[in-house]
């Protein structure tokens, strides 16, 4: 009875975790929405002249490049820096690593995701299309799992690393609002999000698929193929 009710508690305060965590997400949104369109307001004059519907966008990118350079330096922490998926540092199966840490930042991501979901679907089709609605529920179906399994967190972090070239896309955006194509800004930032596309999107992928087939033994499960 002991066991059962230990492993109630534990269970609740998970839970209450991940809640908070998603609550924190989508309140971080509002804020950060909220202060980019106050700010681009003090610090660029143009800002004032956009309709109201670039202005949305406009806020809209701000809590994005927000979450993205969260996500991308937390994921590269937990990665490469921090020994959570060290292989020689822990006995349990690599596929089954989880940290508050980590659980924190899915939890975090999912209020992001909901918060994107939400004014997509408010302003539907001005902020995208059906693409973007049918990449956001995947994106929170596979976080979603992961966090409640507890699965698979590794290459969660690995996709949610690939976000790392939202800043870039964000900018390029903003810049030929203002009008700025043809600075040496936007050539540069071109430039950057070429290189990080390419570490980020294509290498990383790469990485990704052959880091899942060497641990098959172990992936396997995920897909119920077999049992360890």
């Amino acid at each position: 009875m002991a066991v059962s009710v230990t492993d109630y508690v534990s269970t609740s305060t998970k839970q209450s975790h991940w809640l908070v965590s998603i609550f924190s997400g989508i309140i971080v949104c509002i804020i950060v929405y909220k202060l980019t369109g106050y700010i681009s307001l003090l610090c660029f004059k143009g800002y004032g002249k956009l309709s109201s519907g670039v202005k949305v966008e406009w806020n809209n990118r701000g809590f994005s490049t927000f979450h993205a350079l969260i996500v991308a330096f937390a994921s590269l922490y937990l990665l490469l820096l921090s020994d959570e998926f060290d292989e020689k540092s822990h006995g349990d199966l690599i596929i089954n690593r989880t940290s508050t840490l980590s659980d924190t930042l899915l939890g975090f991501s999912l209020g992001y995701f909901l918060s994107d979901l939400a004014m997509i679907l408010w302003l539907f089709p001005a902020l995208g299309g059906l693409e973007y609605v049918l990449h956001h529920g995947l994106s929170m179906s596979s976080i979603l799992l992961s966090l409640i399994s507890g699965q698979a967190r590794i290459y969660i972090l690995m996709v949610l690393f690939s976000e790392s070239t939202t800043p870039f896309v964000n900018l390029r955006w903003y810049l030929d609002v203002a009008g700025q194509k043809n600075s040496k800004l936007y050539t540069y930032n071109g430039i950057a999000l070429f290189l990080g596309w390419l570490v980020a999107r294509i290498f990383l992928f790469i990485f990704f698929f052959a880091h899942m087939f060497s641990h098959f033994d172990q992936t396997a499960q995920l897909l119920h193929i077999y049992e360890a």
